[in-house]
């Protein structure tokens, strides 16, 4: 049986590092609800704006965190990179929220991806690894919750500091600093990965020393794992690609939608991201772990594609912009990210699970960048209608791919789900008892 003891420890772990999540979704919400303010502060044009946030931890930053974090969390272990990563984005936060023009903003905005590149990553891979088996979708969706409640406090604030303009912003950046400073000190008490320490030692007493290489060069040297990383990055690559422009460009589509007062913008976002979290804690948390994850993954992708259809299409009004609040707000909590958190971790094996992390994320959010760079520019240049033919053909693939191919591991140990894609026995010792 779980005793009440060790039952509120794996809670503990699980939300400490789960703040990682809420970290780096406000970081995303705090620079959108404010880039139109640096903008006229700084005089720089639209395409320096999709430049900004194309290097935040919306995009490139966080890639380039991810590239360097994951490969680390594989050598070095889970707790080195949620020791150390938030030091970098307290730098960065203090950075943007001093600046005094867009070269420290940039340098500021830069650090928090990188440190939200390399922590999530870290969170995802060690949530997984401690959570008991038959709880592991709950446990995961945690970092779900977190990243939804970060979007909503982040809006919300936005519209409480609204009448202090630029000053307001900097306050919603320093906000962050303090949560990130308050879940570093939580975090230093936080033992080290079970599964990865026994990794560690078998690897050590065969004689091997990870480099820092290890473990993509394992990842991809078995053909085995490119299906899986095709099928992740099918599933959240192309989903994030229009959650990262809905992240940081959001003010700008309900701009286009005939929705111009940036508080009832603001508001509409909270909502949003209120069920976003509501959905993730009633809907992924509650029935991830008990119903068919294949036709739960189907339902919130299909609401999705709904919500950004009667958003573009339908004709302008309170009607439309409440459907697509309601709907892509229940979407995002039962669809893509969190699916992704927990197949991430199932597919892949303890030795290079990290690194795998690391690999999908980066590479979903260079997607981002891609289309952040030109995102504002095709918004003004071809209207919502146009941009909406990419947002669908991108939703509506990432919703066949995972319905398709979605895997079937519920309640199983990531050591038998591991024996059977990879052959061989079940290790010993890295196995957790299930109701741990």
């Amino acid at each position: 049986m779980t005793t009440p003891k060790r039952t509120l420890t794996a809670w503990k772990a699980t939300i400490a590092v789960a703040m990682s999540n809420y970290i780096e979704a406000g970081a995303i919400i705090a620079l959108a609800t404010s880039l139109a303010l640096w903008q006229e502060a700084f005089g720089f044009d639209d395409g320096v704006v999709g430049v900004v946030a194309a290097l935040s931890a919306n995009a490139f930053g966080a890639a380039i965190g991810a590239a360097i974090g994951g490969p680390l969390c594989d050598r070095l272990g889970r707790k080195f990179i949620y020791t150390y990563d938030l030091i970098v984005f307290m730098v960065g936060g203090l950075l943007v929220t001093f600046s005094g023009g867009l070269a420290l903003l940039l340098a500021g905005v830069i650090l928090m991806g990188i440190a939200v590149g390399a922590g999530v990553p870290a969170s995802w891979t060690y949530i997984a690894e401690e959570a008991p088996n038959e709880h592991r979708a709950a446990h995961v969706g945690t970092a779900q919750l977190a990243w939804s409640i970060g979007p909503a406090v982040g809006f919300l604030l936005a519209v409480v500091v609204e009448p202090l303009g630029l000053l307001g912003s900097r306050l919603i950046f320093a906000h962050l600093f303090v949560i990130a400073a308050i879940t570093w000190w939580v975090r230093r008490g936080l033992p080290e990965s079970r599964r990865w320490k026994s990794e560690r030692e078998r690897s050590i007493a065969a004689g091997q020393r990870p480099s820092f290489f290890h473990g993509i060069s394992q990842l991809l040297r078995d053909r085995r794992n490119w299906g899986a990383l095709a099928f992740l990055l099918g599933v959240y690559g192309l989903w994030n690609t229009v959650a990262g422009q809905a992240g940081i460009f959001q003010p700008r589509v309900y701009d286009a939608a005939g929705l111009h007062d940036a508080t009832q913008q603001n508001l509409l976002q909270v909502l949003v991201w209120t069920l976003t979290a509501a959905a993730t804690y009633f809907g992924f948390m509650r029935y991830g772990d008990r119903v068919s994850r294949r036709w739960l993954y189907l339902g919130g992708a299909a609401l999705g594609v709904v919500a950004w259809a009667v958003l573009i299409y339908a004709p302008p009004g309170m009607f439309s912009l409440l459907f697509f609040a309601v709907g892509w707000g229940v979407s995002a909590g039962l669809g893509a990210q969190a699916f992704y958190g927990l197949w991430t971790a199932e597919l892949f094996a303890t030795r290079y699970r990290a690194s795998a992390q690391g690999v999908l994320f980066m590479l979903a959010r260079v997607m981002v960048g891609l289309l952040s760079l030109v995102f504002p520019v095709l918004l003004s240049g071809i209207g919502l209608q146009g941009v909406g033919l990419i947002i669908l053909g991108l939703l509506v693939a990432a919703l066949l791919i995972g319905t398709i191919f979605a895997p079937d591991t519920e309640g199983r140990s990531l050591e038998e789900i591991e024996s059977e894609r990879y052959g061989g026995q079940v290790p010993q010792s890295t196995q957790i008892p299930a109701n741990l």
